[in-house]
Protein backbone atom coordinates (compact mmCIF):
# COMPACT_ATOMS: atom_id res chain seq x y z
CA UNK A 1 0.00 0.00 0.00
CA UNK A 2 1.02 3.37 -0.71
CA UNK A 3 2.29 5.70 2.52
CA UNK A 4 0.39 9.17 3.39
CA UNK A 5 1.63 11.82 5.03
CA UNK A 6 -1.32 14.49 5.54
CA UNK A 7 0.49 16.41 8.50
CA UNK A 8 1.57 19.73 7.57
CA UNK A 9 3.64 21.31 10.67
CA UNK A 10 4.03 25.26 10.49
CA UNK A 11 1.38 25.47 7.42
CA UNK A 12 -1.98 25.81 9.36
CA UNK A 13 -4.02 26.70 5.98
CA UNK A 14 -2.10 23.42 4.09
CA UNK A 15 -3.39 21.25 6.90
CA UNK A 16 -6.39 22.36 6.70
CA UNK A 17 -7.11 21.87 3.43
CA UNK A 18 -5.70 18.42 4.19
CA UNK A 19 -8.54 17.96 6.57
CA UNK A 20 -10.93 19.50 4.20
CA UNK A 21 -9.96 16.36 1.79
CA UNK A 22 -9.62 14.00 3.73
CA UNK A 23 -13.35 14.44 5.00
CA UNK A 24 -14.46 13.93 1.72
CA UNK A 25 -12.59 11.10 0.85
CA UNK A 26 -10.09 12.22 -1.34
CA UNK A 27 -5.93 11.90 -0.91
CA UNK A 28 -3.59 14.47 -2.20
CA UNK A 29 -0.99 13.09 -4.72
CA UNK A 30 1.75 14.98 -3.77
CA UNK A 31 1.69 13.72 -0.38
CA UNK A 32 1.41 9.37 -1.09
CA UNK A 33 4.50 7.52 -1.71
CA UNK A 34 5.04 3.80 -3.37
CA UNK A 35 2.27 3.89 -5.75
CA UNK A 36 4.70 3.46 -8.64
CA UNK A 37 7.32 1.41 -7.91
CA UNK A 38 10.76 0.95 -10.19
CA UNK A 39 10.02 -3.20 -10.41
CA UNK A 40 6.70 -5.12 -9.49
CA UNK A 41 6.23 -4.92 -5.79
CA UNK A 42 4.67 -8.90 -5.21
CA UNK A 43 2.36 -8.99 -2.01
CA UNK A 44 3.10 -12.78 -1.65
CA UNK A 45 6.58 -13.99 -0.97
CA UNK A 46 7.80 -17.42 -2.56
CA UNK A 47 7.07 -20.21 -0.99
CA UNK A 48 6.79 -24.40 -0.87
CA UNK A 49 4.81 -26.34 0.29
CA UNK A 50 5.95 -30.26 1.16
CA UNK A 51 4.08 -33.41 -0.76
CA UNK A 52 4.80 -35.94 1.92
CA UNK A 53 3.14 -33.21 4.48
CA UNK A 54 -0.06 -32.37 2.05
CA UNK A 55 -0.18 -35.97 1.09
CA UNK A 56 0.00 -37.01 5.18
CA UNK A 57 -2.64 -34.09 5.93
CA UNK A 58 -4.43 -35.19 2.95
CA UNK A 59 -5.69 -38.37 4.22
CA UNK A 60 -6.50 -37.51 7.79
CA UNK A 61 -8.84 -35.21 6.36
CA UNK A 62 -10.04 -38.11 4.38
CA UNK A 63 -10.63 -39.75 7.72
CA UNK A 64 -12.28 -36.88 9.61
CA UNK A 65 -13.86 -34.63 7.82
CA UNK A 66 -17.18 -35.63 5.16
CA UNK A 67 -16.54 -34.07 1.33
CA UNK A 68 -20.34 -32.31 2.32
CA UNK A 69 -18.57 -30.43 4.75
CA UNK A 70 -18.05 -27.06 3.49
CA UNK A 71 -18.25 -26.43 -0.49
CA UNK A 72 -18.88 -30.14 -0.97
CA UNK A 73 -14.99 -30.67 -1.42
CA UNK A 74 -12.06 -31.88 0.62
CA UNK A 75 -9.62 -28.99 -0.13
CA UNK A 76 -6.68 -27.31 1.66
CA UNK A 77 -6.50 -24.61 0.27
CA UNK A 78 -2.73 -22.99 0.12
CA UNK A 79 -2.13 -19.70 2.09
CA UNK A 80 1.00 -17.50 1.49
CA UNK A 81 2.47 -16.37 4.65
CA UNK A 82 2.27 -12.95 2.91
CA UNK A 83 -1.38 -12.50 2.85
CA UNK A 84 -2.59 -12.35 5.58
CA UNK A 85 -4.33 -15.27 6.46
CA UNK A 86 -6.17 -15.27 2.84
CA UNK A 87 -6.58 -18.79 1.38
CA UNK A 88 -4.85 -17.43 -1.81
CA UNK A 89 -1.33 -18.79 -3.51
CA UNK A 90 -0.33 -15.74 -4.99
CA UNK A 91 -2.03 -12.78 -5.23
CA UNK A 92 -3.98 -13.72 -8.66
CA UNK A 93 -3.98 -17.21 -8.28
CA UNK A 94 -5.47 -20.07 -5.75
CA UNK A 95 -3.53 -23.45 -5.23
CA UNK A 96 -4.71 -26.35 -3.45
CA UNK A 97 -4.70 -30.06 -2.86
CA UNK A 98 -8.19 -31.89 -2.89
CA UNK A 99 -8.62 -35.24 -1.59
CA UNK A 100 -11.39 -37.65 -2.67
CA UNK A 101 -11.98 -41.01 -0.73
CA UNK A 102 -12.78 -44.46 -1.70
CA UNK A 103 -17.10 -44.80 -3.65
CA UNK A 104 -16.94 -40.77 -2.74
CA UNK A 105 -18.73 -38.05 -4.68
CA UNK A 106 -18.09 -34.35 -4.76
CA UNK A 107 -21.48 -32.64 -6.17
CA UNK A 108 -22.02 -30.76 -8.68
CA UNK A 109 -21.55 -27.03 -9.03
CA UNK A 110 -20.55 -24.44 -11.39
CA UNK A 111 -18.67 -20.80 -10.51
CA UNK A 112 -17.47 -18.29 -12.76
CA UNK A 113 -13.97 -18.71 -11.45
CA UNK A 114 -11.83 -21.31 -13.91
CA UNK A 115 -10.08 -24.15 -12.53
CA UNK A 116 -7.81 -26.78 -13.68
CA UNK A 117 -6.73 -30.37 -11.94
CA UNK A 118 -3.52 -31.48 -12.40
CA UNK A 119 -3.74 -35.38 -10.83
CA UNK A 120 -0.59 -35.92 -8.37
CA UNK A 121 -1.44 -39.56 -8.01
CA UNK A 122 -3.47 -42.41 -8.91
CA UNK A 123 -6.19 -43.18 -10.69
CA UNK A 124 -9.65 -44.17 -11.10
CA UNK A 125 -11.71 -40.75 -10.46
CA UNK A 126 -13.18 -38.96 -12.85
CA UNK A 127 -14.62 -35.64 -13.31
CA UNK A 128 -18.36 -34.35 -15.00
CA UNK A 129 -17.85 -31.41 -17.02
CA UNK A 130 -21.04 -30.57 -18.39
CA UNK A 131 -22.52 -33.71 -18.48
CA UNK A 132 -19.13 -34.95 -20.18
CA UNK A 133 -17.12 -37.82 -17.84
CA UNK A 134 -13.72 -37.48 -18.05
CA UNK A 135 -11.13 -40.16 -16.33
CA UNK A 136 -7.94 -39.39 -14.14
CA UNK A 137 -4.88 -40.75 -14.41
CA UNK A 138 -1.53 -39.36 -13.07
CA UNK A 139 -0.11 -36.82 -14.77
CA UNK A 140 -3.47 -35.79 -16.65
CA UNK A 141 -4.27 -32.69 -16.77
CA UNK A 142 -8.53 -31.99 -16.58
CA UNK A 143 -10.25 -28.47 -17.34
CA UNK A 144 -13.57 -27.35 -15.61
CA UNK A 145 -13.76 -23.93 -17.70
CA UNK A 146 -15.64 -20.68 -16.11
CA UNK A 147 -19.10 -21.53 -15.67
CA UNK A 148 -19.22 -25.60 -16.17
CA UNK A 149 -20.97 -27.69 -14.09
CA UNK A 150 -18.13 -30.20 -12.62
CA UNK A 151 -18.53 -33.13 -10.01
CA UNK A 152 -16.31 -35.45 -9.17
CA UNK A 153 -16.43 -38.98 -8.84
CA UNK A 154 -14.09 -41.75 -6.80
CA UNK A 155 -15.98 -45.48 -7.61
CA UNK A 156 -12.64 -47.53 -6.69
CA UNK A 157 -11.35 -48.72 -3.39
CA UNK A 158 -8.49 -46.26 -3.17
CA UNK A 159 -8.31 -42.64 -2.22
CA UNK A 160 -6.92 -39.97 -4.99
CA UNK A 161 -5.25 -36.69 -4.92
CA UNK A 162 -4.60 -33.92 -7.26
CA UNK A 163 -3.16 -30.03 -7.46
CA UNK A 164 -6.03 -27.76 -8.21
CA UNK A 165 -5.92 -24.07 -9.42
CA UNK A 166 -8.20 -21.37 -9.83
CA UNK A 167 -8.13 -17.88 -11.15
CA UNK A 168 -10.55 -17.07 -8.03
CA UNK A 169 -8.37 -13.72 -6.38
CA UNK A 170 -8.11 -12.87 -10.01
CA UNK A 171 -11.93 -13.10 -10.42
CA UNK A 172 -12.91 -11.97 -6.73
CA UNK A 173 -10.26 -8.62 -7.79
CA UNK A 174 -12.66 -8.02 -10.55
CA UNK A 175 -15.82 -8.56 -8.37
CA UNK A 176 -17.05 -11.15 -10.74
CA UNK A 177 -17.36 -14.07 -8.65
CA UNK A 178 -20.60 -16.26 -9.15
CA UNK A 179 -20.99 -19.71 -7.74
CA UNK A 180 -24.10 -22.02 -8.55
CA UNK A 181 -25.01 -25.69 -6.65
CA UNK A 182 -26.36 -28.17 -9.29
CA UNK A 183 -28.26 -31.01 -9.52
CA UNK A 184 -27.82 -34.72 -7.75
CA UNK A 185 -24.65 -36.13 -8.65
CA UNK A 186 -24.41 -38.65 -12.08
CA UNK A 187 -24.39 -42.33 -11.32
CA UNK A 188 -21.06 -44.22 -10.63
CA UNK A 189 -21.24 -46.07 -13.47
CA UNK A 190 -21.02 -42.80 -16.39
CA UNK A 191 -17.40 -43.38 -16.87
CA UNK A 192 -16.89 -43.88 -20.81
CA UNK A 193 -13.04 -45.08 -21.82
CA UNK A 194 -13.09 -41.97 -23.61
CA UNK A 195 -14.79 -38.81 -22.91
CA UNK A 196 -16.83 -36.91 -25.72
CA UNK A 197 -14.35 -34.28 -25.64
CA UNK A 198 -11.54 -36.28 -26.46
CA UNK A 199 -13.27 -37.94 -29.15
CA UNK A 200 -13.59 -34.73 -31.15
CA UNK A 201 -10.82 -33.33 -30.40
CA UNK A 202 -8.28 -35.27 -29.11
CA UNK A 203 -7.21 -37.61 -32.08
CA UNK A 204 -3.81 -36.49 -32.47
CA UNK A 205 -1.62 -33.58 -34.06
CA UNK A 206 -3.59 -31.41 -36.85
CA UNK A 207 -6.54 -33.46 -36.65
CA UNK A 208 -9.42 -31.60 -35.72
CA UNK A 209 -13.44 -32.22 -36.33
CA UNK A 210 -14.53 -31.60 -40.23
CA UNK A 211 -17.08 -29.15 -39.12
CA UNK A 212 -16.29 -26.08 -37.20
CA UNK A 213 -18.28 -25.53 -33.77
CA UNK A 214 -20.63 -22.81 -34.46
CA UNK A 215 -20.07 -21.16 -31.32
CA UNK A 216 -16.46 -21.20 -30.66
CA UNK A 217 -16.11 -20.85 -26.88
CA UNK A 218 -13.28 -18.96 -25.08
CA UNK A 219 -11.41 -22.27 -23.34
CA UNK A 220 -10.11 -24.97 -25.10
CA UNK A 221 -13.05 -27.30 -25.93
CA UNK A 222 -10.52 -30.30 -24.85
CA UNK A 223 -11.17 -30.78 -21.46
CA UNK A 224 -8.50 -33.81 -20.83
CA UNK A 225 -4.86 -33.80 -21.63
CA UNK A 226 -3.92 -37.26 -20.82
CA UNK A 227 0.04 -37.83 -19.49
CA UNK A 228 0.68 -40.10 -21.59
CA UNK A 229 0.61 -37.93 -24.75
CA UNK A 230 2.62 -35.17 -22.91
CA UNK A 231 5.43 -37.74 -21.83
CA UNK A 232 5.57 -38.42 -25.36
CA UNK A 233 6.10 -34.61 -26.03
CA UNK A 234 8.31 -33.77 -23.81
CA UNK A 235 10.42 -36.63 -24.59
CA UNK A 236 10.35 -36.00 -28.47
CA UNK A 237 11.98 -32.89 -27.79
CA UNK A 238 15.16 -34.58 -26.82
CA UNK A 239 15.17 -37.22 -30.29
CA UNK A 240 14.65 -34.89 -32.50
CA UNK A 241 18.03 -32.43 -33.73
CA UNK A 242 17.48 -29.88 -31.64
CA UNK A 243 20.65 -27.71 -30.51
CA UNK A 244 18.74 -25.62 -27.73
CA UNK A 245 17.22 -28.72 -26.04
CA UNK A 246 20.12 -30.94 -26.26
CA UNK A 247 22.27 -27.69 -24.51
CA UNK A 248 20.05 -26.72 -21.80
CA UNK A 249 18.41 -30.32 -21.03
CA UNK A 250 15.21 -28.56 -20.75
CA UNK A 251 12.04 -29.79 -22.71
CA UNK A 252 8.83 -27.39 -22.59
CA UNK A 253 5.61 -28.12 -23.99
CA UNK A 254 2.53 -25.67 -23.50
CA UNK A 255 -0.98 -27.21 -23.45
CA UNK A 256 -3.53 -25.44 -26.09
CA UNK A 257 -6.40 -25.17 -27.65
CA UNK A 258 -6.26 -27.59 -30.36
CA UNK A 259 -8.57 -24.97 -32.85
CA UNK A 260 -6.81 -22.14 -32.00
CA UNK A 261 -3.22 -22.40 -30.68
CA UNK A 262 -4.28 -20.25 -27.74
CA UNK A 263 -4.00 -21.07 -23.57
CA UNK A 264 -6.82 -23.31 -22.58
CA UNK A 265 -8.40 -20.79 -20.98
CA UNK A 266 -8.05 -16.99 -21.15
CA UNK A 267 -6.77 -16.10 -17.39
CA UNK A 268 -4.42 -19.13 -17.21
CA UNK A 269 -1.46 -20.92 -19.08
CA UNK A 270 -0.24 -24.10 -18.36
CA UNK A 271 2.71 -25.66 -19.29
CA UNK A 272 5.05 -28.55 -18.59
CA UNK A 273 9.02 -28.53 -18.09
CA UNK A 274 10.99 -31.60 -18.12
CA UNK A 275 15.02 -30.80 -16.91
CA UNK A 276 17.72 -33.42 -17.29
CA UNK A 277 19.69 -34.47 -14.68
CA UNK A 278 22.03 -31.87 -14.02
CA UNK A 279 20.57 -29.15 -15.91
CA UNK A 280 21.41 -25.73 -14.77
CA UNK A 281 20.70 -22.49 -16.53
CA UNK A 282 20.68 -18.79 -15.58
CA UNK A 283 17.92 -17.02 -13.32
CA UNK A 284 14.75 -16.12 -14.73
CA UNK A 285 12.40 -13.57 -13.96
CA UNK A 286 8.79 -12.48 -15.10
CA UNK A 287 5.93 -10.67 -14.70
CA UNK A 288 2.93 -12.43 -12.97
CA UNK A 289 2.35 -15.34 -11.13
CA UNK A 290 3.08 -19.09 -11.54
CA UNK A 291 2.09 -21.99 -9.18
CA UNK A 292 4.57 -25.02 -10.04
CA UNK A 293 3.53 -28.86 -8.77
CA UNK A 294 6.14 -31.17 -9.59
CA UNK A 295 5.23 -34.45 -10.68
CA UNK A 296 8.42 -36.92 -10.92
CA UNK A 297 12.01 -36.37 -9.58
CA UNK A 298 14.22 -34.23 -7.40
CA UNK A 299 16.32 -31.49 -7.41
CA UNK A 300 15.78 -27.71 -5.96
CA UNK A 301 14.87 -24.66 -7.36
CA UNK A 302 16.72 -21.34 -6.37
CA UNK A 303 13.54 -18.20 -5.87
CA UNK A 304 15.27 -14.79 -4.91
CA UNK A 305 18.19 -16.44 -3.33
CA UNK A 306 16.41 -19.22 -1.34
CA UNK A 307 17.06 -22.96 -2.04
CA UNK A 308 13.99 -24.66 -1.87
CA UNK A 309 15.17 -28.47 -1.79
CA UNK A 310 11.87 -30.38 -4.19
CA UNK A 311 10.48 -33.40 -4.50
CA UNK A 312 7.14 -35.46 -5.93
CA UNK A 313 4.01 -33.93 -4.81
CA UNK A 314 5.40 -30.62 -3.73
CA UNK A 315 3.42 -27.53 -4.67
CA UNK A 316 5.42 -24.39 -5.35
CA UNK A 317 4.34 -20.26 -5.48
CA UNK A 318 6.52 -17.67 -7.42
CA UNK A 319 4.94 -14.29 -7.34
CA UNK A 320 5.56 -11.46 -9.78
CA UNK A 321 9.34 -10.65 -10.83
CA UNK A 322 10.97 -13.54 -8.45
CA UNK A 323 14.52 -15.01 -9.84
CA UNK A 324 14.22 -18.45 -10.42
CA UNK A 325 16.50 -21.04 -10.80
CA UNK A 326 16.23 -25.08 -11.30
CA UNK A 327 18.81 -27.56 -10.96
CA UNK A 328 17.97 -31.19 -11.63
CA UNK A 329 19.55 -33.77 -9.55
CA UNK A 330 17.59 -36.28 -11.59
CA UNK A 331 15.32 -36.48 -14.40
CA UNK A 332 12.40 -33.67 -13.34
CA UNK A 333 9.09 -32.86 -14.29
CA UNK A 334 7.06 -30.03 -12.94
CA UNK A 335 3.50 -29.05 -13.98
CA UNK A 336 3.31 -24.82 -13.78
CA UNK A 337 -0.15 -22.33 -14.18
CA UNK A 338 0.69 -19.05 -14.73
CA UNK A 339 -1.36 -15.98 -15.36
CA UNK A 340 0.74 -15.80 -18.17
CA UNK A 341 -2.36 -14.98 -21.16
CA UNK A 342 -3.85 -12.02 -18.38
CA UNK A 343 -0.48 -9.97 -18.73
CA UNK A 344 -0.18 -10.70 -22.63
CA UNK A 345 -3.54 -9.25 -22.92
CA UNK A 346 -3.12 -6.25 -21.10
CA UNK A 347 0.51 -5.86 -22.93
CA UNK A 348 2.00 -5.88 -19.42
CA UNK A 349 4.17 -9.62 -19.71
CA UNK A 350 8.04 -8.99 -19.60
CA UNK A 351 10.81 -10.93 -18.95
CA UNK A 352 14.85 -10.96 -18.72
CA UNK A 353 17.50 -12.85 -17.22
CA UNK A 354 18.02 -12.16 -13.49
CA UNK A 355 21.50 -10.83 -13.82
CA UNK A 356 21.55 -9.66 -9.34
CA UNK A 357 24.33 -11.55 -7.61
CA UNK A 358 22.80 -13.16 -4.34
CA UNK A 359 23.70 -15.56 -1.93
CA UNK A 360 22.00 -18.93 -1.98
CA UNK A 361 20.40 -19.53 1.72
CA UNK A 362 18.41 -22.24 2.49
CA UNK A 363 14.97 -22.42 2.92
CA UNK A 364 13.63 -23.36 6.71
Amino acid sequence: MPTRRFDAPGDPALSDLHGDLAERDLQPLWELSGLLTPTPRARAVPYRWRGKELRELGGRAGDLVPVDRGGNRRVLSLSNPELGGGPYASAPLWGALQYLGPREAAPAHRHTPAALRFVLEGEGVWTMVNGDPLRMAAGDLVLTPSWTWHEHHSPGDAPMTWFDALDLPLVEALEAVFFEPGPEPAAQSADPARSASERRFGAGPGLLPGKRPTRPTAHSPLLRHRWADTDRALASQFTVPDAETSATGHAHVRFADPTSGRDVMPTMRCEMHRYMPGHSAPALRCTGSSLTAVFHGAGFVVLDGTRYDIAPGDLIAVPSWTSVTVVAEESLDLFTVSDAPVLEALSLYREEAATDSVEITPAR
